[in-house]
């Protein structure tokens, strides 16, 4: 499975970025590194959705195909083209190429928006203000992936990574910048912008997902009207404000389900649900299964991906 004809060159730089993850990365799961924004994902084979809130990143396939979905829209990309998200978002990732003989080796750097508006302001991706999508996928270049490679070697040089590794970060999110994508990360970094809003929006959601939200007080803190709050909030994230926040809570509530054992009422309700009937039949809607025989199910199967 591929996106479009892979050139030399990258083809090249992928079987090498391949062959370090999966030195670095010897069996199947999310590892962390020394380099604390860069994480690697290996997998044998192909596996069911999983569910996450993204961060801002971007995600590079060396080896294998894999799919995010958000909302109604679906995002591929295998070695030919890289994922960037620009803010936290509910997405369902899977991997769709895999094998024992050929495993899914990818890798996840994220950022902070400290980060995008200093090395935005020294670019020429100024942007037009227009809101676009908080997610999207482009197309690998032999610029991108040379940093990239350079920043996974230097895990084997755990003394240079303090002062190295942050500057090689920012080259990676340079060039990042440059693309396509530009113009649109920055808007998420620029006070003032829609996308500013949104992004201010998104996190009052994520952090009282519990609590009910009235959509008049929260365009009044992010200085957007409630159609402006509303519409912006679709272009970016493709769900309205209450879905985004539907989708927090049961993406929490399955979390507290596997890592502390909770019944499915008491979970619902730390989740923000009054009625466990309802946090049923919403959970079942989302995952597939009630949330008994879902947390099942992860537990028989998952093997620590997370990515």
């Amino acid at each position: 499975m591929s996106l479009r004809i892979i050139p030399p060159e990258i083809a090249s730089q992928q079987e090498e970025l391949a062959r370090l993850i999966q030195r670095h990365a010897a069996a199947d799961g999310t590892h962390g590194t020394a380099v604390g924004a860069l994480h690697f994902l290996r997998s044998s084979r192909v596996m069911e959705p999983i569910h996450r809130v993204s961060k801002p990143s971007i995600c590079v396939v060396a080896q294998g195909a894999k799919t995010s979905a958000l909302g109604e829209e679906r995002y591929v990309y295998d070695p030919s083209a890289y994922l960037v998200t620009s803010v936290q978002l509910p997405i369902i990732g899977r991997i769709v190429e895999a094998s024992p003989e050929a495993p899914f080796l990818g890798l996840e750097i994220t950022f902070n928006t400290d980060d995008i508006l200093k090395v935005a302001q020294k670019t020429d991706s100024i942007g037009d203000g227009e809101t676009g999508p908080g997610i999207m996928v482009n197309p690998t270049t032999p610029e991108l992936l040379d940093p990239i490679i350079r920043l996974v070697k230097l895990l084997d040089k755990p003394e240079d990574i303090p002062f190295l590794a942050p500057l090689i970060v920012r080259e990676i999110l340079y060039r990042v910048l440059q693309g396509e994508p530009g113009a649109l990360m920055k808007q998420f970094a620029v006070s003032g912008s829609y996308a500013n809003g949104v992004a201010k929006a998104i996190h009052h959601i994520k952090r009282d997902y519990d609590k009910p939200i009235s959509i008049e007080e929260l365009a009044k803190e992010v200085n957007l009207s409630p159609s402006a709050l509303h519409k912006h909030f679709k272009k970016v994230t493709n769900l309205s404000p209450l879905q985004y926040q539907k989708m927090i809570r049961l993406q929490e509530a399955r979390r507290l389900l596997l890592t502390e054992a909770l019944n499915a009422a008491d979970a619902g309700f730390r989740g923000g649900y009054e009625s466990p009937t309802q946090f049923s039949r919403e959970y079942a809607r989302m995952f597939g299964r009630p949330p008994i025989s879902d947390v099942k199910q992860m537990r028989d199967s998952i093997n620590g991906f997370e990515m």
